[in-house]
């Protein structure tokens, strides 16, 4: 499984640095929504085979080897993400493809072997297979119609979970999924620091003052910092099991980890802008930092807060950090503010928490 992951953060990295040769060639829009969509690609590949082997791990050489086939055609996808950008998306749907063989016959195999679940399996067997089946008919469609096509399939290939499971439910494990999901936010975060290390050691030779540097250093690590322990401040677990809730808590995380993803790439632009990029302006290289900060801390209040705690306990904090971050945006160093309010509202949540797990003494 963590290599499986590590082969993941090849992916991420990959999407991260063509974005950010997108937005400083001046095509901002299009790298964006073809961001989207590699990252789409990187993470829905990664959290169908997350899900199976929390159900069905039984750890013996075929599956190691069917495995070893998920690593190799999470590779060829990887390899694939700089072309999804030039919108060529052979060598994207060819890993897709290789991934998708083994995981069929991965779920052929939990229905031989789990008669209970059989009905499931064999769901998500030929779900799986006429999802597959549509990407490859995909790359037979019009550019003009690529991103809405695309769009279309997502949406099924979404609904293949829920369709499967509507025939019972498999024996996947909360406290194993929430792990998995952790592990997962650490390598896009991971990513996220790379981007903003890489571009920093290219602008110190450069024309960006030393201030301007320290001011992306400092507000990115309490970004990456807070967001982190945001995340796990709450035991996720507790709340998978609430009915149904899987599924959104699952299909959500992919825009808690899209905006975190995003953050890497938005940061190494931060660090152009000040290096004097002529195709990379103030206003837009700030929004990429504080908007996915913003939508970030709103989602994890939404997917993985709420459950938790749905009063104005939680909500205003929330609510004020998210329009902190976005008035930071027309400020000086809104990288820096951002952080800034980012490490308060943890400080916030840190003690909120303690104080709810605080044991309660009798009186008296």
């Amino acid at each position: 499984e963590l290599f499986t992951d590590l082969c993941s953060m090849i992916g991420v990295a990959q999407a991260a640095s063509a974005m950010h040769h997108q937005v400083r060639e001046g095509h901002t829009a299009p790298g964006l929504v073809f961001f989207f969509i590699a990252f789409f690609a990187i993470w829905w590949a990664w959290m169908n085979f997350a899900w199976f082997n929390s159900a069905y791990d039984n750890d013996d050489v075929i599956s190691r080897l069917l495995t070893l086939l998920q690593v190799f055609g999470s590779l060829v996808v990887a390899a694939g993400i700089p072309s999804m950008f030039d919108e060529d998306f052979r060598l994207g749907v060819a890993g897709y493809s290789i991934m998708r063989i083994g995981l069929v016959l991965l779920w052929m195999r939990a229905a031989a072997g789990h008669p209970e679940g059989r009905r499931t399996a064999h769901r998500y067997a030929l779900g799986l297979f006429i999802s597959q089946a549509t990407w490859i008919a995909f790359l037979a469609v019009p550019h003009h119609l690529l991103i809405p096509v695309f769009v279309l399939l997502a949406a099924y290939d979404q609904s293949v979970p829920y369709l499967a499971e509507r025939a019972g439910a498999t024996p996947w494990h909360p406290h194993h999924i929430a792990e998995r999901y952790g592990l997962f936010f650490i390598i896009v975060l991971g990513e996220t620091v790379l981007s903003a290390t890489t571009a920093i050691q290219l602008a110190i030779d450069g024309e960006a003052s030393r201030a301007a540097l320290v001011s992306v250093v400092i507000g990115g690590v309490l970004i990456v910092f807070s967001a982190w322990l945001l995340y796990v401040a709450r035991e996720a677990a507790d709340i998978l099991d609430l009915n149904g809730y899987q599924f959104v808590w699952g299909i959500g995380h992919y825009f808690i980890y899209v905006t975190v993803a995003l953050l890497g790439a938005a940061l190494a632009l931060r660090i152009d802008f000040y290096a004097g990029e002529p195709n990379v302006s103030d206003l837009t290289s700030a929004l990429l930092v504080t908007a996915p900060v913003a939508v970030f801390l709103a989602l994890l209040w939404l997917v993985c807060v709420r459950p938790h705690d749905a009063s104005s306990r939680t909500a205003v904090p929330f609510a004020l950090a998210v329009a902190a971050v976005i008035a930071s945006t027309w400020t000086p160093r809104p990288e820096l503010a951002a952080g800034v309010v980012c490490a308060l509202l943890l400080t916030a949540e840190v003690r909120l928490t303690s104080a709810s797990e605080r044991p309660v003494r009798a009186a008296g």
